[in-house]
């Protein structure tokens, strides 16, 4: 499972997401969850309808949402944390794993 943690505002977010979407494209076996810093609902729908993959969101700034953010430390943006089912932390570097290897090798890496 990958949390991905972005907003609109955020130009690395903005930049990081399309290159997310392909990824998520090419791969089997892995599930992503958005957890938006967007300002608002309608922003955070309007970000997803313009540049997300077919992926599950929690709902905006929602307790769950919050305490995603504090659970995994998150302090900036983008970030993207891999994790077991049971939710234990494999990497909270995904973004580097999505954009420095191929697909593939990045799931099978998280995988072993």
């Amino acid at each position: 499972v990958l949390f991905y943690f972005s907003a609109h505002w955020c130009p690395p977010c903005r930049q990081f997401t399309p290159m997310l979407k392909d990824f998520y494209e090419e791969v089997e076996g892995v599930e992503i969850v958005f957890i938006s810093s967007d300002r608002s609902a309608e922003d955070m729908t309007a970000y997803m309808k313009e540049s997300h993959g077919d992926w599950l969101a929690i709902p905006h700034n929602s307790a769950v949402a919050n305490d995603l953010k504090q659970k995994y430390g998150i302090s900036g943006i983008p970030a993207l944390v891999v994790v077991k089912l049971d939710g234990t932390v494999v990497t909270k570097d995904g973004r580097s794993h999505v954009t420095g290897k191929t697909p593939a090798q990045a799931v099978k890496d998280w995988k072993a």
